[in-house]
């Protein structure tokens, strides 16, 4: 008998791997095509969705990033996408353009909706600004004077109707008839709560200018 093992060839197997039936080398699987990806999608694949996301999420990233300049704000619109992605899988139709294009249009939206809920934050940053003294607005405190303290301390005065408005409109970017459909108020009651929790607010912002 040989000391030396019985050399097998690359690509083929022993008798033994052969009766019980494993392959002498793994199986590749082959890179799955976009729309291949969307379909297990549509049929509730989660699989399909981390597939996409390690595909595309590059690319998403870096058009949010390129237009709102902020690493934070970037990767939200990212998981804003994805999850548009989730929720919309069902409307996408292949006719209309490749799944790149989808989610870059999906990009595009979110990226806008981002920067009018910077708009609305810039706002409140507006009005604590004016609220301070002259000395602190021009070192640049306002707005993290808005983040950390007075903003959230005067929404926490706030009648609980008011407050759920306006933390809808300024950190979700909700619209007023959005929020009358997320909260089942009518639209006049939605309004009426926003104009009055607008008005406590910079009484508020005031009241601690004197303070």
């Amino acid at each position: 008998m040989s000391p030396h093992p019985t050399a097998v060839a690359p690509g083929s197997a022993t008798a033994a791997d052969r009766s019980a039936g494993t392959p002498a080398w793994p199986a590749v699987e082959e890179p799955r095509t976009d729309a291949h990806l969307m379909r297990g999608l549509v049929a509730g694949d989660e699989s399909c969705l981390a597939a996409l996301h390690r595909r595309w999420s590059p690319l998403v990233y870096a058009l949010a990033w390129r237009t709102l300049g902020d690493a934070a704000e970037a990767e939200d619109v990212t998981q804003q996408v994805f999850l548009g992605v989730w929720r919309g899988c069902a409307g996408y139709r292949p006719e209309r353009g490749p799944v790149a294009g989808w989610i870059v249009g999906i990009t595009r939206r979110k990226i806008a909706d981002a920067l009018s809920a910077r708009t609305r934050r810039g706002e409140l940053v507006a009005a604590a600004g004016a609220a301070l003294p002259a000395e602190e607005s021009a070192t640049g405190r306002p707005e993290a004077a808005v983040d950390r303290v007075l903003v959230r301390q005067a929404l926490a005065g706030l009648p609980a109707a008011q407050r759920h408005v306006l933390r809808l409109a300024y950190y979700e970017d909700l619209t007023q008839t959005q929020i009358a459909e997320r909260t089942g108020w009518p639209l006049g009651t939605v309004k009426s709560h926003a104009r009055r929790g607008l008005r406590r607010l910079r009484g508020a912002l005031e009241a601690h200018r004197y303070t």
